[in-house]
């Protein structure tokens, strides 16, 4: 099977806005329509509370033809139009799609974070991890999600095996990011979210891209929109993730980027397993 992830920063604009980014966004949309996916993960989309509407699941039907979709939306008292996830899977398949509470702190349980598909014999699940915030703010909360997610992983892989997509918002280990000197006391790259990461992944999950690629070096997931040079300049962060249950680590084929051009900010993961 074939997944992708991606980060859109915004579904709504990305289908129905005139902006340069939005037509950037779009022709990524395209190139995932050209490669088949079984499973499209999306986070961030932004939606009302209500979710994608006619328009939008018009125009989606359109560039991608012949997928169910599910999704989840931030709800009060939560931001509305915040964060927010939805998968797309093909219409052959008939998983069970959940949107669970983890147990996370403040709203975060309310902002559409978290979307499972259950299939006959694993889960896919697909989450965008909160931001520690500017100044680190909620720092705090953060870590209490890394604990409630890992262990909300770990409940499922105790039952069939996993694969967990999305945006985790840390780079996990130096090599991750194109200048971690730099960034030590910054959101994505502090000591107590990579620990954080490192205790999912020794909850019994394995890194797909490090499994297949080792420690190569220079390869970025997301790029600061706010910094025009910096995808010119590969100056990014490896912050999104295909993680898979250990036991299914020996199946994975392939785990890398897929190509976004000229758009900056995230870049869709693609993940292919038997």
């Amino acid at each position: 099977m074939k997944f992708i992830s991606w980060n859109i920063d915004s579904l709504n604009a990305a289908l129905t806005s005139d902006s340069n980014r939005a037509q950037l966004s779009r022709m990524v949309l395209d190139r995932i329509d050209g490669m088949d996916a079984d499973v499209i993960a999306i986070q961030e989309t932004k939606l009302p509370v209500g979710g994608p509407s006619k328009k939008h699941l018009e125009i989606i039907r359109q560039r991608l033809p012949h997928y169910k979709i599910c999704w989840r939306s931030s709800t009060p008292p939560a931001r509305k139009g915040y964060a927010g996830t939805m998968f797309l899977y093909k219409d052959i398949y008939n998983p069970t799609c959940t949107g669970p509470d983890i147990g996370g702190p403040d709203t975060m349980d309310l902002e559409g974070r978290v979307l499972t598909l259950e299939f006959d014999d694993f889960y896919a699940t697909n989450v965008y991890t909160p931001n520690a915030g500017s100044a680190l703010s909620r720092l705090p909360e953060r870590q209490i999600w890394d604990v409630k997610y890992r262990d909300y992983l770990r409940s499922l892989d105790d039952k069939k095996p996993v694969i967990a997509m999305g945006d985790f918002n840390v780079a996990h280990k130096e090599i991750d990011l194109a200048n971690p000197d730099s960034n030590h006391f910054s959101a994505g790259f502090t000591d107590e979210e990579r620990e954080g990461f490192s205790h999912i992944l020794e909850a019994g999950f394995t890194d797909t891209f490090r499994h297949i690629h080792g420690d190569v070096e220079g390869v970025y997931s997301w790029w600061a929109q706010r910094v025009p040079t910096s995808k010119i300049n590969n100056s990014g962060w490896r912050i999104d993730y295909f993680l898979v249950s250990d036991r299914w680590a020996d199946r994975v084929v392939e785990s890398n980027m897929v190509d976004s051009g000229d758009r900056q900010d995230h870049t869709p993961l693609v993940l292919e397993i038997h």
